[in-house]
């Protein structure tokens, strides 16, 4: 595995992990009424490179569950991310690969 493939992998689990405690944090103050995470923070996490945890936070706190923009448009970022690793994985840009 190449430095430039591990520094991705890296990212990618430590952007997974914070969009899931995100989640978590988030349903935790909503049952506090407390100040809460920006809708728009939840997603630009997600966007980053957390689409998995948030979609597993949100199902594991039930949270966002009900609304349909995080119902739709967490699985949609899912799917992006992973058309774009397989687009980088079987294309001429597979650099990041190797």
């Amino acid at each position: 595995m190449t430095t430039s493939l591990k520094i991705l992998v890296i990212y990618i689990v430590v952007m997974n992990v914070v969009a899931f405690l995100l989640m978590g944090i988030d349903k935790l103050k909503a049952k506090k009424h407390k100040w809460r995470i920006p809708e728009a923070t939840l997603f630009i996490s997600s966007i980053a490179g957390g689409s998995i945890g948030a979609l597993l936070g949100m199902y594991t706190f039930r949270h966002k569950t009900k609304h349909l923009t995080f119902v739709i448009g967490m699985p949609v970022i899912l799917v992006c991310h992973i058309a774009l690793v397989l687009f980088f994985y079987f294309s001429d840009f597979n650099f990041i690969f190797m």
